[in-house]
């Protein structure tokens, strides 16, 4: 299947071949070896350049190892300081290849147009100077980040690229500069219309400015003549930052598009109203409506025992709704935004209330502490920052470290405010290796609470097989924000815990036995 996916890509005008194989429960740097190999027996595929990529240096080298040709390494990079970005160099250099250098340093990733600078041009200067590396086999990737998120400091980032990559290419001499496009539409997956044409329209204004290459998939690219005037006015609108309006307008076209059919009468606009109050909130956040949330709010207030109850309620019914759509895809994250500052509306409406309530029952004591951070390595946050919102809102007392957060200082802060649950949240799959290392950490300080692990590319089976092994305690994999409290109240409760945990350690241990059958009941045949 792989090989086939690669000949289309090729088939479909791809200049280079991208491979990557991170994944929490595949033997990556096997399956770089044995892919590379099957390919170099292609010549329908093997014409074009391999570019290797991924998160861990072991996988990269273990590409380089056995690639046909010249190839490229995607990537390396300052986070973990020169001494190990100039040694992987050498090595990179050693085998022939040429590299992509991504714009982060020990701070982190480079978002604004002058740290991409900045990095860059550090970056070209240590590999020229001191290792001797070829310029124009330097590649700089000085990241795409996403537009049209509905946060602020987001709408900038497009420009923010287009503008550092004519600076990079002009003070860079030789060095070539690339990017991931489809990370620019990230908050309209789903919506293929719109991202083709993001893409389409990106590349058109990053090529003038000097962008050499980008990462996309050559079956999902519009040609930029041809997108839909409408269309292509409002996707330029956003990536080009012209009006504070920009991403509303995009969303409102997008649904059009999404649904051509959908046609609302002005009459029927206001029709949901005429729901009951939950309903009506449930609308409100699924919709991102915030026009009538603290009417709706109060009316569920007086209509339940406590304040609290309308969060675990009606409000938090809403925000599974939300999690559910965007986790199919029917939901764009823009849209997701959106439904967050309704809910935050709502509890900021509530809030007064719950702290006379406290008062009134001689101060209501909190669910338990929370400690959460993205690990070590990882500048993803949008989860990490949802589950915080959610837990506060659940009176819970929650504890945000951040991102690229050290396994020492989560463990030293967990003492420290003496927490009850830790959750680690991550995005790329070093981090997975960053939370069995947490883990262990935590069974070797002879910690006992409960460890939550949450992100994009964790999964049931990986936290059941890979990590759940190295730490005693209960070690809990959260796949979406909205279940959470529910989780978490079952980990504090005194009368539901020691049932949730038994349950749980039963449900990893069957996927742990499942897994091994399947690893011994393989049947591997010899390539000859």
């Amino acid at each position: 299947a792989g090989l086939a996916i690669a000949r289309q890509q090729v088939e479909s005008g791809a200049n280079i071949i991208d491979i990557n194989f991170d994944e929490g429960m595949l033997d990556s740097e096997k399956c770089m070896t044995h892919f590379l190999n099957l390919v170099a027996s292609e010549p329908d595929i093997c014409r074009v350049p391999i570019m290797i990529d991924s998160s861990k240096w072991s996988v990269l080298e273990a590409g380089m190892r056995c690639i046909q040709g010249k190839g490229i390494i995607n990537s390396i990079s300052l986070k973990e300081g020169e001494e190990v970005f100039l040694d992987h160099a050498r090595t990179v250099m050693k085998y022939g290849c040429a590299v992509i250098v991504m714009a982060f340093d020990e701070k982190g990733q480079a978002a604004t147009k002058d740290d991409k600078i900045r990095i860059c041009q550090r970056a070209y200067k240590l590999l020229v100077e001191e290792v001797g590396f070829p310029p124009e086999d330097i590649i700089f990737d000085a990241n795409i980040l996403t537009v049209g998120t509905g946060i602020e400091e987001h709408s900038n980032y497009a420009v923010d690229f287009i503008e550092a990559v004519r600076e990079i290419k002009r003070t860079c001499p030789y060095a070539l500069t690339s990017g991931g496009i489809s990370n620019i539409s990230f908050s309209f997956r789903g919506n293929n219309v719109v991202r083709e044409a993001m893409h389409s329209s990106f590349l058109y204004h990053a090529i003038k400015a000097g962008l050499d290459m980008g990462i996309v998939n050559a079956g999902m690219l519009e040609v930029y003549e041809e997108v839909e005037p409408t269309l292509m006015k409002l996707v330029e609108d956003v990536l080009l930052n012209r009006h504070p309006d920009a991403t509303e307008a995009l969303i409102d076209y997008a649904e059009q598009v999404k649904d051509q059919s959908k046609v609302v009468k002005e009459s029927d606009k206001l029709a949901w109203r005429e729901n009951p109050v939950e309903q009506r909130i449930i609308h409100s956040l699924v919709k991102g409506i915030d026009e009538f949330i603290e009417i709706d709010t109060e009316e569920a207030r007086l209509k339940h025992p406590r304040p609290l109850d309308v969060i675990e309620g009606p409000l938090m019914d809403g925000m599974k709704v939300v999690g559910g759509l965007f986790g199919e895809g029917k939901m764009f994250l823009p849209q997701v935004v959106k439904s967050a500052r309704v809910m935050k509306k709502a509890v900021a409406h509530l809030q007064p209330f719950m702290e006379a309530d406290k008062l009134k029952n001689g101060g209501r004591q909190s669910q338990g502490r929370f400690l959460i951070a993205t690990v070590k390595g990882d500048v993803h946050d949008i989860g990490k920052n949802i589950v915080a919102v959610v837990l506060a809102c659940n009176n819970y007392e929650v504890k945000d470290l951040g991102v690229m957060v050290s396994c020492e200082e989560i463990l030293r802060k967990a003492k420290e405010m003496d927490a009850d649950i830790i959750g680690l949240s991550g995005l790329i799959t070093p981090s997975l290796d960053e939370m069995i290392y947490n883990a262990g950490e935590m069974e070797r300080q002879g910690f006992t609470i409960p460890l939550l692990i949450g992100g994009a590319t964790t999964s049931k089976a990986h936290t059941s097989i890979k990590i759940a092994q190295h730490y005693h305690g209960a070690v809990c994999h959260v796949g979406d924000a909205s279940l959470v409290v529910e989780v978490c109240n079952d980990l504090i409760s005194p009368e539901r815990k020691d049932a949730f945990v038994a349950k749980l350690k039963v449900d990893q241990e069957a996927i742990r036995v499942r897994h091994a059958a399947q690893v011994k009941d393989s049947v591997f045949l010899s390539l000859s």
